[in-house]
């Protein structure tokens, strides 16, 4: 059977060269022992948060957006996230437990971007709007 990966591919995937190779060694053994697993509910919440996603893209992707833009905690700098890169974090969160390191968007546009909010927001007024249209056909 042929797995198919709807995660970026690494550009660096079996590079002697990798630039973030030294990165798996900056966490200990004892950290890595430390992470606790995720919780039934934190899994649940990952596993509707891509149900959403998947929603949020079919909607706003054919209208020219790109993805979603998340406002950083750490940084205090908005982080955008393409569909993909998105979806794939949080699959990766969902399987490890964890986020992984990410590189930012090199110059993305923020017209192309949304927030969370403004997806939710629009995915509840599309489905209400078809409510609506099906409520007039009978």
């Amino acid at each position: 059977m042929f797995l198919v990966s709807n995660e970026p591919l690494d550009p660096f995937a079996g590079d002697p060269e990798d630039p973030a190779a030294e990165l798996a060694q900056l966490d200990s053994a004892e950290d890595l022992d430390l992470l606790e697993p995720l919780s039934l509910r934190e899994r649940e919440e990952i596993i509707a948060e891509l149900g959403d996603l998947d929603v949020f893209r079919t909607l706003l992707e054919p209208r020219g957006y790109r993805g979603l833009v998340v406002d950083c905690e750490g940084c205090a700098e908005p982080h955008y996230f393409d569909w993909d890169l998105l979806a794939g974090n949080l699959r990766h969160l969902l399987d490890e437990g964890r986020t992984r390191v990410h590189e930012p968007a090199y110059a993305p546009d923020p017209a192309c971007y949304v927030s969370w909010d403004y997806a939710r927001g629009f995915a509840d007024g599309a489905y209400e709007a078809s409510a609506a249209s099906e409520a007039d056909t009978r």
